[in-house]
């Protein structure tokens, strides 16, 4: 697999990475052997690009990469993240004060079995403490030989920018896909501008875009996606007919519905990368496949075109869990 250099840094990445499942509830030693096996397969197969936080699995995540990277870490690109707190009722919170910086870091360099992290990212940007703040810790931590590069996930342009005048920034990370394409308009320009590379987790759109889900009641009553608004009533609808006019193009590339949405998303560009969540071999094998297809600029227009950003249909989120991103 071809691999691309992440903005300005020395990191040659897969253009695919590999991220965690939310759906995943198997943490026994079964569920561990078949992540071993996962991570295995996805180094045999060319992917090195492995993405975690202190906030996955309540940091079991980071632990089972360790265990799972015996031997290999030398094969390995290695990001994680910080600052995205679920609190003791279930609600979520950020904290990216200097002080945590540390405390995260050194918490999470623990968990992993490593001396330095390859991509340190501020997993949510915290409203109540200066990015200056927060990022001359993160800087402080590369000059520690503790973390090699810096980044941040779902920023503002203007908290992007001024994070990467404290220190270089390497990477963004938020959300995109065919169905969410809101950060084509700015915020993947200021990425280049900027040298940037930009990291888009979610390529299927939370599943949408896999042709699996038909109705809300596929969804399990404790599923998260039951509370996202492009999830609930007409809005599923519309998003489902704009999924079902996919199919003619999957039918004649011979492919899934799932890895043509992840070939569109590694097609944008060679500053682009995608992360997929999956647990599954046949998923993992599928994924990194598609993003070695190279699809046609009729293809690419088609699919642009189907999904244009007024064609969807409900938020990716809650409005209140908006709040916090973008900022």
């Amino acid at each position: 697999m071809k691999r691309k250099r992440i903005g300005a840094s020395s990191l040659e990445a897969s253009p695919i990475g590999l991220g965690h499942s939310m759906g995943f509830d198997d943490f026994s030693n079964a569920g561990l052997s078949e992540f071993k096996d996962l991570v295995s397969l996805a180094l045999d197969l060319g992917m090195n690009f492995f993405d975690s936080s202190d906030a996955y699995w309540n940091g079991l995540h980071e632990e089972w990469l360790r265990i799972a990277l015996n031997g290999s870490r030398h094969k390995a690109i290695v990001a994680s993240k910080f600052g995205n707190i679920t609190l003791a009722d279930g609600s979520k919170a950020t904290n990216a004060k200097p002080a945590y910086v540390q405390a995260c870091c050194e918490a999470s360099l623990k968990r992993l079995g490593q001396d330095c992290i390859d991509l340190y990212y501020l997993h949510r940007v915290d409203p109540q403490t200066p990015i200056e703040d927060t990022v001359g810790a993160m800087s402080r931590l590369v000059e520690q030989g503790k973390v090699r590069y810096l980044g941040i996930c779902e920023a503002g342009i203007d908290t992007l920018k001024r994070a990467h005048r404290v220190h270089p920034i390497t990477a963004l990370q938020a959300e995109y896909s065919l169905w969410y394409r809101d950060t084509e308009r700015d915020m993947i320009q200021t990425c280049r501008e900027l040298n940037i590379g930009f990291v888009g987790y979610s390529p299927l759109g939370r599943g949408l875009l896999t042709g699996n889900i038909q109705s809300y009641e596929d969804l399990h009553v404790k599923d998260r996606r039951r509370i996202h608004p492009r999830f609930q009533g007409s809005n599923l609808e519309n998003n489902l007919a704009l999924v079902k006019q996919m199919q003619p193009i999957a039918d004649r590339l011979e492919i899934t519905l799932a890895q043509l949405a992840i070939a569109w998303v590694v097609a944008q560009g060679q500053d682009i990368w995608a992360i997929t969540g999956t647990q599954r071999i046949k998923y993992l094998e599928q994924s990194i496949s598609a993003a070695q297809l190279v699809l046609s600029h009729d293809d690419l227009q088609a699919l642009e075109h189907i999904f244009s950003p007024q064609a969807r249909a409900g938020d990716r989120y809650p409005r209140e869990m908006l709040s916090g991103l973008g900022i």
